[in-house]
């Protein structure tokens, strides 16, 4: 290798580290914040003068397996059935649509106020459904729930008595995992989002920074919507985009951690793919479409900074897949000698890593007493970060290329516990793509990397280069297992529903 390269493929190395270095630091800011505002109360619960009209919408698109769980849910809350409107914004091309039917003609008849709605097309996707819904929508409030959610029936009481606060637009409630001990899978995704619900959304909320509706199990002011703009459609990420359109206009946001909403979480690996590349790449969109909206504000500058690392933390992932493939070149170079002192001082990104940890930590500490059991499954949510950086790096790639794409929704099997299967179910992908093959390749890779710095004495590399076989070898052998296993499973029928009309409203 010549000196030239050798300077060359150190210097993108070094640009490579820097990035998860910031965002990683930034855990110990946070947990910084975590301490400095935990007994802040963001806003007071106070008393609306009459019992508002509410209107939940539960957007589906294909979802045979949760919808029936998700609308007795709803019409089971405590609240009255007079002040009460459900919609079921319905966009599916399969027998979702009948069992919907028959489920709402059986919700109508108990003398729930709920309405099937149905759309001439897709269009606009969620955000189409959900802005279609909200102009045949009666209720001066908007709750809004995905259909692996199972709201609790105290929901509507719990949160409406924030919005005695004429500024406060949304409240937002914790996700709880009804599944989360499924399998290992199920367990590193439920600390990556209690890392962010417990800290990052916590935390941007007691110290003024903003936070975003994460789509679901969450309840706004009507108005709010409308006079932010409305739901739009241009990006993938239609909460976060609102979201920072209403916060921008002034309206101030509850996030409640200690009330939750259950919910399902994916439970095979392919669903979590699709989910995280549907999150990383509507999060690029967004942040191209607002952080020039965030900087020409009058903002105070601590709120610019922090949305703009909020807004663009998804870049961290082409940076994660560089570091994974220059690692071994790296051994090579640092084998020479030549370079020590540089090695020497890079040493200090490791703190980095340190900084996701107590970040996790306490996000795990302040909510289960069994913390110590759940955080020794760090290592894993961290090797499957690195893992899943292909798919990732794909999808920050076309949200700055500003390449459309479909909203793909994550399928849900009703899952619950360890009980359930998902390999016999209809929408289990069977398909094996590329970028399972490129993880395979890149597992290889590392482990290829693992002997050279073994046999080199270059110790120190292995632990890394050992996350990253283990991330990327993992994710594509259960991607690759499940879809295989897929294929050979017989789909299960599903119970028939009577055929309904459709409920097209105009």
């Amino acid at each position: 290798m010549s000196p030239r390269l050798e300077d060359a493929l150190l210097i993108l190395y070094i640009i490579a580290l820097s990035f998860p270095f910031i965002f990683g630091s930034n855990g110990f800011l946070m947990v910084y914040y975590y301490f400095r505002y935990r007994n802040r109360q963001v806003a007071q619960k106070g008393e609306l003068k009459e019992i508002p009209f509410v209107t939940v919408q539960l957007p589906v698109y294909n979802e045979l397996y949760v919808v029936n769980r998700a609308i007795d849910a709803v019409c089971s809350l405590d609240y009255p059935k007079d002040k009460l409107e459900v919609q079921v914004l319905d966009d599916s091309t399969d027998e979702t649509t009948a069992i919907i039917g028959q489920k709402v003609a059986e919700k109508s008849a108990q003398g729930f106020n709920i309405k099937h709605v149905r759309r001439g097309s897709r269009q606009g996707y969620k955000a189409g459904a959900l802005k279609f819904g909200l102009d045949q929508a009666n209720g001066e409030y908007v709750a809004i729930f995905d259909a692996d959610f199972i709201p609790r029936t105290d929901f509507l009481k719990r949160t409406l008595p924030y919005f005695a606060d004429r500024n406060v637009g949304l409240v937002q409630t914790r996700w709880e995992h009804i599944n989360s001990d499924y399998s290992l899978l199920t367990r590193a995704q439920a600390i990556a989002l209690d890392g962010h619900f417990v800290i990052e959304q916590q935390v941007r909320n007691k110290a003024g920074f903003f936070i975003n509706f994460n789509g679901t199990a969450g309840i706004w002011r009507r108005s709010c919507i409308e006079e932010s703009g409305n739901w739009e459609a241009d990006t993938l990420a239609e909460d976060l985009d609102l979201s920072y359109r209403a916060q921008l206009r002034g309206w101030q946001f509850v996030f409640m951690k200690e009330y939750t909403s259950p919910a399902e979480l994916p439970a095979d690996v392919n669903g979590l793919r699709s989910q995280q590349f549907r999150w990383t790449k509507g999060a690029i969109e967004a942040s191209r479409k607002l952080l020039p909206k965030v900087w020409k504000s009058k903002l105070p500058l601590r709120v610019k900074v922090h949305s703009t690392i909020h807004l663009s933390s998804s870049l961290v992932y082409p940076f994660v897949l560089m570091i994974g493939i220059l690692q071994v070149p790296a051994v090579f170079i640092k084998h020479t000698g030549e370079y020590d002192a540089t090695f020497m001082l890079m040493g200090g990104f490791i703190f980095a890593f340190f900084g996701s940890f107590v970040f996790y930590l306490y996000s795990q500490k302040d909510v289960y007493k069994d913390w110590r059991r759940r955080i020794y499954l760090f290592p894993v949510f961290m090797a499957g970060s690195m893992g899943l950086s292909v798919n990732n790096t794909k999808a920050v790639i076309e949200g700055l290329l500003n390449k459309k794409s479909e909203f793909v929704r994550t399928p849900k099997y009703g899952v619950t516990g360890k009980e359930g299967s998902w390999a016999d179910k209809k929408y289990t992908q069977r398909k094996i793509n590329w970028v399972s093959i490129a993880e395979f390749v890149l597992a290889l890779y590392c482990l290829a990397g693992i002997v050279l710095s073994i046999i080199d004495l270059e110790i120190a590399a292995v632990p890394f280069q050992l996350l990253f076989f283990t991330g990327f070898g993992s994710i594509s052998y259960l991607s690759i297992r499940q879809a295989m296993l897929a294929r050979k499973s017989a789909v299960k029928p599903v119970p028939k529903a009577e055929p309904v009309a459709e409920q097209v409203v105009k």
